[in-house]
């Protein structure tokens, strides 16, 4: 009997989600594929790789393979899968997404759905965390175009291998409004920030805040030969990023042991 190809598969928008539903859906669609879900039950969007150590966590079966973790992170959710559904065969897969809204530059490191691939890649599991690029003012978004990409990406790499070394992973960016784009492969780029919060009130008088949405306002990054993540996407391109968890800077050491010194 062939041996199925398991593919574990969470998100940071919730076990009900859209793009969560549409990737299944299409990962079901390949020939001997075994898909297991364990999602957040809530929204954890920029949550990063935070593991949940104050608390218990549950499983919760939604459908047959598919589970939501009991206010669980994507770490959380990879963490425990690992230990419990997976004890026995690893999966030979993560996928983590697909994501409403893009995953670029820096914006990386507040990511959960970042964060489900990091957390892959630590246990030695391949991980692809995939993202749509959203016009927020359409509220379901169209997933066809992140769900052929995922559909080539999964069959290239069981017809081959996976990319990339150990403790790495792809991060995977689909422009808004294609029906096609070629991919390209890009490096994270710079993004400005600002502080924005908007301040509200209660019917005591008391105030609360609202954390703002930052423009998405990038530049190349300076003596870095290539195309970045967000060029890349206002070009209509898929960008393809390959991401490592070393977050050493390595150029800097040499200067730090003369300040030290």
């Amino acid at each position: 009997m062939k041996k199925k190809y398991k593919i574990l598969v969470t998100n940071d928008d919730g076990y009900e989600a859209k793009g969560l539903l549409s990737l299944v859906k299409t990962l079901k669609e390949l020939d001997d594929v075994e898909v297991t879900v364990v999602a957040p039950a809530n929204e954890k969007s920029a949550c990063g790789h935070s593991l949940t150590l104050v608390r218990p966590l549950r499983f919760v079966s939604v459908d047959d393979d598919f589970y939501k973790l009991d206010d669980g992170t994507p770490s959380d959710c990879v963490y425990l899968s690992l230990s419990t559904i997976y004890k026995d065969e690893l999966p030979d897969l993560l996928i983590s997404g697909i994501n409403r809204g893009s995953n670029m530059g820096e914006d990386i490191t507040y990511s959960g759905t970042a964060a489900g691939a990091m957390e892959a890649v630590l246990h030695d599991i391949p991980a692809i965390a995939i993202s749509q690029v959203m016009d927020f003012t359409d509220p379901g978004g169209d997933y066809t175009l992140a769900c052929e990409t995922i559909k080539k990406l999964v069959t290239k790499i069981r017809e081959g291998s996976f990319p990339l070394p150990e403790r790495e992973f792809l991060n995977v960016n689909i422009p808004h409004a294609k029906s096609e784009a070629k991919m390209k492969v890009t490096y994270a780029g710079y993004r400005f920030y600002a502080d924005d919060a908007h301040v509200h009130r209660n019917p005591r008088g008391e105030e609360h805040y609202w954390l703002g949405l930052h423009p998405l306002n990038f530049s190349p990054r300076k003596g870095v030969d290539g195309m970045s993540d967000y060029e890349a996407i206002e070009a209509g391109y898929i960008s393809v990023t390959p991401i490592m968890l070393d977050l050493s800077a390595y150029k800097s050491m040499k200067k730090l042991e003369s300040w030290i010194d």
